[in-house]
């Protein structure tokens, strides 16, 4: 064939381009600002409120793209590898390799194989126009003339340093890995700045044939090494196997960080904002700046990174410590009680766990006595009871629809008459089922719900247990609660996101709260009082902090889940800990399972911030109180000083009828009676767990199991598992009176079952 027809051909394709580029000089030409601003990443990156990053979540599924490098954050090896290989004249042409072009086409005409003639401007046209974009089947001749005439305006308008930038973050790689960042991350596990000439070459190799066997992606990563480094010997084996294992790696997860809960559950509501305002976004005004995604830096959340840290780091290493204990999972909230931003989320206990998926802050669980201050609140805003007001702690039946009621304490053993500060800060379970009694379950429930927590079923469905935490609630509601009594009884939600700056506004009224702030002021002092706490969990109590704080601790049904949930003057933290599958734990109690948590948590809030005790609001009247006689003639309290609603004050407390001694002076055991089982409470360190013997008659001591105890007619004893024998022996030595019990250690490992509880 004669050349002339080629030279005739290659001078009428020279002069349409450069008529085409013409034509098209006037049109508009994407900046290298905008495509870097309107880079994406499949990776969505959620910071706390200062900018640090707290987790990385994939939100696009269809590609893998990291974040956005800087030419100068590439390392010199693969910026050098990807010119060889894919435009050797990069630096020299204006965007069209004429001479590539010629050898292509002639190439084309005897049908010999060359490299091509696309250079990495022609090549990251066709990336950033759709309609020049490659498909299966190639290139059309009208696309790759507007891909020539696109990469002659890039030239025009682009420095070569911005156009390999662009190039190397926006080129296909191999399956959905898209830039040179997730390549680097996914195949080699580390940034683009670390890569080395072989990686270089394996990733240049990638471009030319992203889809390859690791066998022709291995042998064109060796040409690319050799004509990198051409005075050293290659390996070429060597690199095969090394290409081999690389293309087959995934070191770049999905999901890193230290908030995976918080971060999905603000992408979530992030996107159900946008979804709900889009309707409305076409005819309005477009959604608040507060709510979208920053492009450059991520979502910004209320967490502390911090603090997260802590949480995460604080609640991991005293899970290891329990696990013997068949304790793996938990969860923990901090509440900025002014605000309700979350400072704190850790939604599990991570690689400890077996579901750690489950968020834990979310996830619905029965709370045990953490419902209680809620209920004591509500009746003593309705002057149902005051503080001091006493309570029978004794056996009760309480008619229902579906039959008796009858509620026990976790011991089985009943204190008689208390005050409803002691029956609260001692998490007595009859006291507080009598003063649901008194309120109703419908009532109650309607206070619960009003206060966030999202009961499923109607008061009239949970009946009574509902005192003792029988319907299930969210850390997250739960705690928010307690935040309510810490601000006065005044309900707010809560928040993960800033809200945006908001110009001053006239001053309007308050929402009126929920619950009186009085009631609330007065739960606050009890469950900040280490004196009621003494009777249960003694002045040293993990509970007690060196400043102020109230809490509250609770245990379900069958230890399936342990509760710590409390406020200081600023913050409020919730801690639960359990099992995800329900299972549950052996002997882990209220202070050894979730308020270690706790009170480090609090610790470290209050490392250099005070935390001082409310004001009392207006309308409380604060009184010396003293408590009549009981049974062994005592005071059933001491005397101290209690606070009232305004109008409901009364000096003295007391039984309206004493208990009656036998006139004979005969002595007799009055409790426990005969058979009495009596279960240690999970809830209550068990060295502060005591058991009341009380009797008539004079000049009485008592014995168990044959041994010595005490003398009189009032004893507290230390219980321990097994049947035990109660003897009364009276002034002239004799036995009087006799009683066999047994004790159930809560906790309590049986040896030839597999460690079950008995």
């Amino acid at each position: 064939m004669k050349p002339a027809p080629f030279a005739l051909s290659r001078k009428s394709l020279a002069a349409l381009l450069i008529a085409a580029a013409w034509a098209h000089t006037a049109g508009a030409v994407v900046s290298f600002e905008e495509v870097k601003r309107d880079f994406r990443s499949s990776d969505t990156a959620v910071l706390d409120r200062n900018g640090e990053l707290l987790q990385r979540v994939r939100t696009d599924p269809t590609v893998r793209r990291g974040q956005w490098t800087a030419l100068a954050d590439v390392s010199p090896a693969l910026r050098t590898a990807m010119v060889l290989s894919e435009d050797k004249r990069f630096y020299e042409h204006s965007g069209i390799d004429w001479r590539a072009v010629s050898a292509a086409a002639w190439g084309n005409l005897w049908n010999t194989r060359t490299r091509g003639a696309s250079t990495i401007t022609m090549q990251l046209s066709g990336l950033l126009d759709d309609d020049l974009r490659r498909s299966s089947g190639g290139r059309s001749f009208t696309q790759k003339i507007g891909q020539t005439v696109a990469a002659a305006q890039l030239e025009r308008n682009w420095r070569k340093d911005q156009i390999l930038e662009a190039y190397l973050n926006t080129v296909p790689f191999r399956g959905e890995i898209v830039g040179i960042d997730a390549l680097s991350r996914t195949l080699f596990g580390k940034a683009p700045s670390g890569l080395d000439a072989r990686e270089a070459s394996v990733a240049a190799a990638l471009v030319r044939a992203p889809n390859a066997k690791p066998a022709a992606v291995a042998q064109r990563a060796c040409e690319v090494l050799r004509t990198m480094e051409p005075q050293q010997k290659t390996d070429c084996e060597a690199l095969d196997m090394f290409t081999s294992a690389a293309v087959q790696r995934r070191a770049f997860e999905p999901n890193e960080g230290i908030a995976p809960h918080a971060a999905r559950r603000v992408l979530r509501e992030i996107r159900d904002a946008n979804a709900a305002a889009a309707p409305a976004a076409a005819s309005a005004a477009p959604a608040p700046k507060g709510k979208e995604k920053d492009k450059e830096t991520g979502v910004r959340t209320t967490l502390r990174a911090p603090l997260q840290r802590f949480a995460l780091d604080t609640l991991q290493r005293h899970l290891r410590e329990l696990r013997d204990r068949h304790v793996e999972d938990g969860a923990l909230v901090v509440l900025d009680n002014a605000t309700g931003e979350v400072l704190a989320w850790v939604g599990s206990s991570g690689p400890l766990s077996q579901a750690a998926e489950v968020d834990g802050v979310t996830a619905l669980r029965q709370p045990g006595s953490t419902l209680k201050p809620l209920l004591y609140a509500q009746a003593i805003a309705e002057k149902r009871i005051t503080a001091a007001s006493l309570i029978e702690d004794s056996s009760a039946q309480i008619s229902t629809a579906s039959g008796l009621y009858i509620p026990q304490n976790y011991d089985r053993r009943f204190k008689g008459p208390v005050s409803a500060r002691t029956a609260l800060a001692a998490s007595l379970n009859v006291p507080a089922v009598r003063t649901l009694v008194m309120v109703s379950p419908e009532a109650f429930a309607r206070e619960l719900r009003a206060a966030g927590l999202p009961l499923r079923e109607s008061g009239d469905y949970y009946g009574y247990s509902l005192a003792l935490g029988s319907a299930e609630v969210s850390l997250l509601s739960l705690t928010n609660a307690y935040r309510m009594l810490a601000n006065g009884g005044r309900y707010a939600t809560t928040t993960l996101t800033p809200k945006p700056a908001e110009k001053p506004k006239a001053a309007s009224a308050a929402p009126a709260p929920l619950i009186d702030p009085r009631a609330a002021f007065i739960v606050g002092d009890i469950l900040s009082d280490p004196n009621a706490r003494t009777r249960t969990f003694g002045l040293d109590s993990i509970l007690s902090t060196r400043f102020w704080t109230a809490v509250k601790t609770g245990t379900s049904k069958d230890m399936r889940d342990n509760w710590a949930v409390g406020w200081s003057q600023r913050y409020t933290v919730g801690v639960w800990v359990g099992n995800a599958s329900g299972e549950s734990m052996w002997d882990v109690s209220g202070t050894s399972g979730a308020a270690p948590v706790w009170a480090e948590v609090m610790r470290f809030l209050h490392a250099r911030e005070p935390s001082h005790a409310p004001s009392p609001p207006a309308g409380l009247v604060e009184m010396q109180v003293s408590f009549g006689p009981g049974g062994d003639g005592n005071a059933l309290e001491a005397s101290r000083s209690e606070w009232f609603l305004q109008g409901t004050e009364q000096p003295l407390f007391a039984l309206d009828t004493g208990m009656a001694t036998d006139a004979s002076g005969s002595a007799r055991i009055t409790a426990p009676a005969d058979g009495t089982i009596i279960a240690l409470d999970p809830d209550i360190p068990p060295q502060r767990q005591r058991v009341r013997f009380d009797s008539e008659g004079r000049g009485v001591q008592w014995r168990v199991d044959g041994k010595p105890l005490a003398r009189g007619n009032t004893v507290q004893w230390f219980p321990w598992p097994g049947r035990h024998v109660i003897e009364l022996v009276d002034a002239g030595g004799k036995v009087a009176d006799q009683r066999r019990i047994e004790v159930r250690g809560a906790g309590v490992v049986a040896k030839n079952n597999g460690g079950a509880r008995r």
